[in-house]
């Protein structure tokens, strides 16, 4: 098969482009950069903007199947700065992959999707999409999953993986952000909130057993979305320090209600919102400081069934992996 990963250049899609090639498919990528490096190992890179659909056309055509992970990420930015990677640029993928006939999509969504501003505590995939995002990012992926699973049928067959905050030895998001605001992080709430992680690994995994599910025009697993994770979730705030610790940095010990976090982040978006010039996004969001506070954490018991989906049940290898890479 000759398989398209969006993204294919980051740290997801990078895993899931080596995990591709270690079986023997043929893999193109699409982004908006050169990746010489995946070029010298045989991947064809094709460049181009998600939101372009000159480009995505170019890029899905000849293929058999597309996995798609790219998107824009984040708190902070305006609606159009997500509705065109995240919204238009799933959309460009369907109408691509409908003009040249692939079958196969397997759509990377986010647990956010069903953001309610609840604890979340092994909650399945019987919850509904979320109806009032406090930023932009969820609020996209919520509107482009929903495009996803509603263009399955009988000749374009999908299935949505929900991973939860990856991490993973090149990590360039989850772990720099933790690492790069130690010293103003406090704890948010009483701090024994639980949260799920995903190692990359896992992560990729899932998505290729997806890929796998969608060869069978009647699995079980298509036209359905899937909460993915390590199953083994963390107290948020005790799986921060004790990275902190072995990084050889102090724990985090200050504390602020959820509350007052919430009322803070309201009060600097406003003022970001008003101050256009400000560098970068707010120090606290309202959604940043009901993630830090609440439980975030989901049953994989369909995955498990349905994609055969088995992460590792000891993680201790994959930390030890990540704290040496840091500690280089």
């Amino acid at each position: 098969m000759k398989i398209l990963v969006t993204g294919g250049g980051g740290f997801l899609g990078r895993t899931i482009v080596e995990s591709l090639l270690a079986r023997g498919e043929s893999v193109r990528i699409l982004g908006r950069t050169a990746q010489s490096a995946l070029v010298a190992r045989g991947v064809e890179v094709s460049q181009g903007d998600l939101a372009d659909f000159a480009a995505v056309e170019r890029a899905v055509g000849g293929c058999d199947a597309v996995i798609h992970t790219a998107a824009k990420a984040g708190v902070w930015g305006s609606w159009d700065d997500y509705y065109r990677p995240n919204v238009l640029g799933t959309q460009n993928i369907l109408d691509a992959m409908r003009r040249h006939g692939v079958a196969r999509l397997v759509y990377t969504s986010t647990p956010s999707v069903v953001f309610d501003g609840k604890n979340h505590s092994g909650a399945n995939e019987s919850l509904p999409y979320g109806q009032k995002f406090p930023c932009h990012y969820p609020h996209t992926k919520a509107i482009a999953e929903k495009a996803a699973l509603a263009a399955h049928g009988a000749n374009l067959r999908v299935i949505a993986l929900r991973p939860h905050l990856i991490w993973g030895t090149g990590d360039p998001h989850l772990v720099p952000r933790i690492l790069s605001r130690a010293h103003r992080l406090r704890i948010v709430g009483d701090g024994r909130n639980r949260v799920d992680l995903t190692h990359v690994r896992h992560a990729a995994q899932a998505h290729l057993l997806a890929l796998d599910a969608l060869a069978a025009p009647t699995h079980p697993a298509a036209g359905r979305a899937f909460f993915i994770s390590d199953d083994s979730p963390v107290m948020l705030w005790e799986w921060i320090n004790n990275l902190l610790r072995r990084l050889g940095n102090p724990p985090v010990t200050r504390q602020i209600s959820l509350r007052t976090a919430h009322a803070a982040g309201a009060i600097m978006e406003t003022i970001w919102h008003a101050l256009p010039f400000l560098p970068g996004e707010p120090p606290m969001t309202r959604f940043v400081a009901i993630e830090l506070a609440k439980d975030h954490w989901y049953s994989i018991a369909a995955a498990r069934r349905d994609l055969g989906y088995q992460p590792d049940a000891d993680l201790s290898p994959l930390m030890a992996e990540l704290i040496a890479s840091l500690s280089l």
